[in-house]
């Protein structure tokens, strides 16, 4: 009887850990199965909740209500922490026309839901839920529950947001992918020459860097000392080779013509340098014997996190050159006003005793990745939840908006990594463990959405208006992609795959995005997909509660 009563009682905090623990279970292992391209990924424990709920599965409401929520604001955090670093760099130069392109998409999708509210009669709360999983955004379903809560809807009411979401979700995941085939078709792409032409039309911080050396041939640059040259854009000039003895690249070093440099950067600024200095060398200085090496360190030293490669001096102090930066897996050419993050990645050349000066300068303690530091979690996620709770007046919204739950730990997380480090918190975490948080929170909220919506969604479906209700949700997903990639395509003469990743990003749909890089192999799909998803998300969460706002007292 106790065993019956830890899966079905709906009582005890037990039968509460036990269920949501076996749906995420069951559901993480259900979404690593893949139909054709797709995969369920982490919205597997939703469907799990509903299989699990029909069968009478049951957890105390209010119970279910925290886990929900708690699961909710690890979920935004992970991701505000993941994608403060670039967030704002995310509105420069192209990046803004791609946020209009997935504005737009969002704006479009919100008339389209307040469309059918007036058109086809469905109450708010469904739309609200349709409309949040149409775009499969989870936060949007929590930051539209948070308002009915607000708007003092009943439970039932509430209920059936999460069960609307439920219905659409899955052609939510879908529908992106037959939009983005449709567009392909429509338009004719040939997906091979629009990698290729990404490619060359990528910018020179964005290339991959090379080696190159180079031989001095150029009088004009001999008799001339490194630090008075013209700003070498992007490259930087690791070894010099003077008189058959080669020595790591200092400020002081005078060039003479026979001189053999060499030079770390993107291909097309390496041609440019080399034709101004002289001409390619078939020396391959760092595979000659010398008593240069090259190391990788990581930034692991707390007091140096923020601060400038110049304020360092360490080519001056240790005779060490920076030649390379990997950040997240981007691999950039530093500057001297580079600012050193947690966990950057550098590339160092010198001798190896100046090289063990470096290291202890920079930390390149490996195992400080797996320390994450704790207290800046619950520090940023109280700021999180304090941020949600303040009231946002809106001229024409007649109730106060609230960022929530959803929003208020996302912004917080944003802001906080972009700082960095304030004193001995340091707000950025690994990768590991960032996608740790994340796939933790979303699978408890996941699995507490599904066994909350389980209880009615076949009876939805099948005697109720659930074929209703995933006919409209289509036409939320697909009708704003159509209309917005033909536009793009057409007009702003959008790269293809660059609208691919908008269109995944617009929809915060990761398997969109997989489908999207199945396509070809580009980095077009991820660049645009990473452009526009921290507004996309922002978004996401406010458009509901704004509708809900504005149309609650009206309907």
């Amino acid at each position: 009887m106790w065993f019956y009563g830890l899966f079905f009682s709906g009582e005890h905090i037990a039968n509460a850990v036990i269920v949501v623990a076996l749906v995420s279970f069951l559901g993480l292992g259900f979404g690593q199965i893949k139909f054709g391209p797709v995969q369920l990924g982490i919205a597997g424990p939703l469907f799990a909740g509903i299989a699990l709920g029909h069968f009478g599965f049951r957890v105390n409401s209010e119970l279910l209500g925290f886990e929900r929520d708690f699961g909710l604001i690890l979920y935004v955090y992970a991701i505000g922490i993941r994608v403060g670093p670039g967030f704002f760099a995310a509105f420069q130069t192209d990046g803004a026309i791609l946020n209009l392109i997935a504005v737009s998409i969002v704006v479009m999708g919100a008339l389209t839901a307040v469309a059918i509210h007036y058109i086809v009669g469905l109450p708010l709360e469904i739309v609200a839920g349709l409309l949040s999983g149409a775009t499969t955004n989870t936060p949007s379903l929590a930051a539209a529950q948070q308002m009915l809560q607000v708007l003092h809807a009943g439970p039932d009411r509430i209920a059936k947001t999460g069960l609307s979401c439920a219905i659409a979700y899955p052609f939510g995941i879908v529908g992106v992918l037959l939009a983005i085939g449709i567009l392909r078709s429509l338009l004719r792409v040939d997906v091979d020459a629009e990698a290729e032409r990404f490619k060359r039309q990528q910018s020179g911080d964005h290339l991959p860097l090379e080696r190159m050396c180079i031989e001095i041939r150029n009088s004009a640059i001999a008799g001339i000392c490194l630090a008075q040259l013209p700003v070498l854009q992007g490259v930087v000039i690791s070894r010099v080779l003077h008189q058959g003895r080669q020595h790591v690249a200092a400020p002081s070093d005078i060039f003479e013509i026979g001189d053999t440099i060499l030079c770390i950067g993107p291909r097309p600024q390496l041609e440019n340098l080399c034709a101004s200095f002289g001409v390619e060398s078939n020396l391959r200085l760092n595979e000659m014997e010398s008593p240069l090496r090259a190391r990788d360190m990581l930034v692991t030293q707390r007091n140096i996190f923020g601060r400038r490669i110049a304020d360092l001096h360490i080519r001056e102090l240790h005779g060490v050159t920076i030649t390379r930066l990997n950040r997240t897996g981007l691999e950039l050419s530093p500057t001297a006003d580079t600012k050193l993050h947690f966990g950057d990645y550098l590339t160092c050349v010198g001798e190896d005793d100046q090289l063990q000066q470096v290291e202890q300068l920079l930390g390149n303690q490996t195992s400080a990745l797996e320390n994450t530091q704790i207290i800046p979690i619950f520090i940023g996620i109280a700021l999180g939840v304090l941020l949600g709770g303040m009231p946002i007046s809106i001229p024409g919204v007649p109730v106060p908006l609230s960022l929530g739950l959803a929003g208020g730990p996302i912004v917080a997380a944003i802001i906080l990594s972009r700082i960095g480090t304030i004193g001995p918190l340091r707000w950025n975490m690994s990768p590991d463990t960032i996608n740790t948080i994340r796939d933790f929170g979303v699978s408890i909220f996941m699995a507490c959405v599904g066994i909350d919506a389980g209880k009615s969604f076949v009876a939805t479906v099948v005697n109720g208006d659930g074929l209703l209700w995933m006919g409209t949700a289509a036409i939320i997903t697909v009708v704003p992609i159509c209309i917005a990639g033909i536009a793009a395509r057409t007009i702003l003469k959008l790269n293809y795959l660059t609208l691919c990743g908008v269109l995944s990003g617009s929809m915060t749909d990761p398997p969109a995005l997989a489908f999207a890089n199945a396509l070809g192999e580009s980095q077009a799909q991820s660049t645009a997909y990473a452009s526009v998803y921290p507004l996309t998300m922002a978004l996401r969460i406010l458009t509901p509660q704004i509708i809900l706002g504005i149309l609650w007292h009206m309907s």
